[in-house]
């Protein structure tokens, strides 16, 4: 049968983006699932369960599974990587490997038990030009001739009749706290996803024939950027802490907590131009600029863009990260403190992929699977301390 063939290609990582196509449409039909599972459980337990198992084809297969031809357009990218991504929830095939004790990929199903500590949702609070605050939430509708927002979204006018030109620039903030994300459509057409716990700063509307600039004040932000052809040729950066980025039309995501010593830039589409005190570098799609706090130095190095960016997409993606890292992560969208009792449980190294929809409990009985109960988690409240 043809789509059993595609299905055991996608297992192999061998499927193309067009194959992938074929299987997204086939799984849309409801009918289909139970014979997808009882295959897809069997070809990937069957692959799981072989002696030789390379764990490198494992970090390969995550790989993979975000990875994009070059060539192909980033929709049909985004559209791969939401097709992978179901195809490997469906299955029941989320997996982690951790790197520090074992050399082997397990398949975990855990249970998920209610807890405190709830799952991320879009909320922000939005602060306007007279210093007026507004929260922002699901079901909360907010608008007036300007902006309006349903509660998951900030959709500021585009339209520029009837519009006086502007004379003094007239800034709003929007504030993303832990455990939140945010849509914003800024009045140039620019979309900017906001991750947790960030803060943008921008013009509520942009002067004619002027640099268009917004302020990441910290945090994790997504930018897609309206072309400076749509407005006169007007340039487009973005500030964040000592970095400057400048822009002519492009998409990339810009990191930089204020807990973190590093600010990340990385390039998806187009191109950008960072600088850093004196220094100065272009960077090109598919790399990653690197700045440490204090340094005028920017590296530069080629990385996988689609696991950078894959929070947008709803998805964690952890390839070789740290403990202490993931965790990081989970306690901004989870707003949850975070307590290591042991520091050296900070250095263990993981792989996974799984959706930023599933409970905090679900994740944490994956990790403690894999590490074969050298790690632990408790839940209190809405602390996680790891023994």
């Amino acid at each position: 049968m043809e789509i059993e063939r595609i299905i055991i290609k996608f297992l192999n990582n061998e499927a193309d983006i067009d194959e992938l196509d074929q299987l997204d449409i086939w799984l849309r039909d409801e009918n289909n699932l139970p014979s997808f599972k009882k295959l897809v459980r069997t070809e990937y337990l069957i692959i799981l369960g072989m002696s030789e198992y390379d764990v490198n084809k494992a970090k390969k297969a995550i790989q993979e599974r975000l990875r994009i031809s070059k060539r192909k357009r980033k929709a049909q990218m985004y559209k791969k990587l939401a097709v992978a991504a179901s195809i490997v929830l469906i299955a029941g095939s989320i997996f982690f490997q951790w790197d520090y004790i074992d050399q082997n990929v397990k398949t975990v199903s855990a249970p998920r038990p209610m807890t405190t500590i709830e799952v991320g949702s879009d909320k922000a609070i939005l602060t306007l030009e007279n210093g007026n605050q507004v929260a922002l939430e699901k079901g909360k509708q907010y608008g007036d001739s300007k902006l309006k927002s349903d509660g998951s979204e900030l959709i500021y006018s585009t339209s520029s009749e009837g519009k006086k030109p502007v004379k003094e620039l007239q800034y709003n903030y929007l504030t993303i706290p832990r455990g939140g994300q945010f849509f914003v459509q800024l009045s140039d057409g620019t979309e900017v996803w906001l991750n947790s716990e960030s803060k943008l700063k921008y013009p509520v509307e942009f002067p004619k024939n002027q640099t268009r600039q917004i302020e990441l004040l910290y945090g994790e932000a997504y930018f897609k950027v309206s072309p400076s052809t749509a407005h006169n040729g007007a340039d487009f950066q973005v500030l964040t802490k000592s970095q400057k980025i400048g822009v002519l039309g492009t998409e990339f995501n810009v990191k930089a907590y204020n807990e973190e010593d590093e600010i990340k830039t990385t390039l998806v589409e187009g191109k950008v131009n960072v600088q850093n005190g004196g220094e100065s570098k272009i960077l090109k799609p598919n790399q990653q600029s690197r700045i440490l706090a204090g340094s005028d130095a920017i590296t530069i190095e080629e990385v996988d863009v689609y696991q950078e960016v894959s929070w947008i997409n709803g998805l964690f993606t952890f390839n070789e990260k740290s403990l202490g890292e993931i965790m990081a992560t989970l306690s901004r969208w989870y707003d949850a403190e975070i307590i290591f009792e042991n520091g050296e449980h900070k250095n263990f190294l993981f792989t996974g992929i799984i959706e930023r929809s599933e409970s905090i409990d679900y994740i944490l009985k994956l990790i403690e699977a894999t590490s074969e109960g050298q790690v632990k988690f408790l839940i209190d409240d809405k602390t996680i301390t790891i023994r």
